[in-house]
């Protein structure tokens, strides 16, 4: 699997359990809605900052969001 694809699916995953909508997760994060969908969709490649910053509004581990599941 596409690491990028990885990524997406485990944002997605860890913001639906913690009940967020990706506005919310966007704002949180201080990213534009439209990018994080990007994300979630396995279409952008993040920066490990923006990584960090969507960990950070998660309340979790910069390896939660690149972990296989």
């Amino acid at each position: 699997m596409d690491a990028r694809v990885r990524v997406g699916l485990n944002v997605q995953a860890l913001r639906r359990a913690r009940g967020l909508s990706q506005e919310e997760l966007a704002h949180r994060a201080t990213m534009h809605q439209t990018y994080l969908s990007g994300i979630e969709r396995g279409r952008r490649n993040p920066s490990v900052l923006v990584l960090a910053r969507l960990a950070q509004a998660l309340e979790a581990d910069l390896e939660d969001l690149t972990r296989r599941r």
